[in-house]
C-alpha cells in the first residue's frame, strides 16, 4: 500500500440539516458550488451529525421517564437522570464513570463517552431539550448515500462517516470512522514485507479512521461548520464490508 499525494478538501455549503433532509442533494450542491466534480475513488467524509439529523435521531427529555439505574448514575456523574436514561438505552455497558463523564460500550460496538450523544452545534428548546443520537445504522448510511451519489453522478466513491472520541493514555479527541462503504476499513498487512525483506507479522493499518482523523481536522469542533471532507489520492481496496473490523473483539481488547 503505497500513497503518493493526498489532497483533502473542506466543503463549504452544507446548510443546517433538518430531519428528512436529502444528504445526497445537499452534498451534490455544495461539491457544485465549490466547483468539485466526484471522480471515481474520491472519499467523501461525513460528519456524525448532519447524518444523524437527516435521520431525525433526536431524544428530547421531556419524554424521558428515568430509571431507578438511570438516577443513581446521575447522582455519580453529576448529570441529568433523563440524560442518563437516553445513554443507557444507547449502550451495552457502563464501562467507566466520573463526574461529567461516563464511558460505555454503545449498542454498535464503540467504547467512547456519553454514548456519542451530543447537545453541541444543535437547535434546542430551552423547556424540552433535545439531545442528537448516533446514526441507527452507520454502515447502512453510509451505503445508502454512496448508492445515491453513484445514480446521481456514475461515480464509484468511499463514504466514511465519522465522529470523535477521546483515546486511553492520550488527551484530546480525534475523528474515528463509524460507518464506511465501498472500501476496507482495515487493511491487513501481514506477511508483507518491510525495508529489510522481514515479513510483517502483526501488521493491521486502520486506514478508515486514519482518514476520517485527517478530515476531521479540517472540520473542526466548534463553529466552523465544515462537516463535508472530499479526499483525493487515496489508493483504497475495495469492500463491501462495512466498519465492523475496526471494532476489537472483547476477548481480545485488553483495555477494559
Amino acid at each position: 500500500m503505497t500513497q503518493g499525494a493526498l489532497t483533502l478538501h473542506a466543503v463549504p455549503g452544507i446548510p443546517l440539516v433538518e430531519p428528512g433532509d436529502d444528504l445526497c442533494a445537499l452534498v451534490l450542491s455544495a461539491l457544485d458550488q465549490a466547483n468539485l466534480p466526484l471522480q471515481d475513488g474520491d472519499v467523501l467524509v461525513l460528519a456524525q451529525k448532519i447524518v444523524s439529523k437527516s435521520e431525525g435521531r433526536y431524544a428530547f427529555l421531556n419524554n424521558v421517564e428515568p430509571s431507578p439505574e438511570a438516577h443513581a448514575l446521575a447522582l455519580e456523574c453529576d448529570k441529568d437522570p433523563r440524560h442518563m436514561e437516553v445513554l443507557l438505552s444507547e449502550s451495552r455497558e457502563v464501562l467507566r464513570r466520573r463526574p461529567g463523564v461516563v464511558i460505555v460500550e454503545h449498542k454498535l460496538g464503540y467504547v467512547h463517552a456519553n454514548a456519542g450523544i451530543d447537545r453541541s452545534n444543535i437547535q434546542s428548546d430551552d423547556s424540552n431539550p433535545r439531545l442528537l443520537l448516533l446514526p441507527e445504522n452507520p454502515d447502512a448510511s453510509a451505503q445508502r448515500l454512496r448508492e445515491a451519489l453513484a445514480v446521481k453522478t456514475g461515480a464509484q466513491l468511499n463514504i466514511i462517516i465519522n465522529d470523535s472520541a477521546g483515546r486511553a493514555w492520550r488527551n484530546g479527541s480525534l475523528g474515528f470512522a463509524i460507518g464506511t462503504a465501498g472500501f476496507e476499513p482495515v487493511e491487513n498487512r501481514i506477511g508483507e514485507q518491510d525495508l529489510f525483506g522481514r515479513a510483517l507479522e502483526i501488521t493491521e493499518v486502520a486506514v478508515a479512521d486514519e482518514l476520517a482523523a485527517a478530515a476531521s481536522f479540517l472540520m473542526g469542533q466548534g463553529s466552523e461548520a465544515m462537516p463535508l471532507v472530499l479526499i483525493r489520492g487515496a489508493k483504497l481496496r475495495p469492500s463491501n464490508g462495512g466498519s465492523a473490523s475496526l471494532i476489537r473483539d472483547r476477548d481480545k481488547d485488553m483495555f477494559r
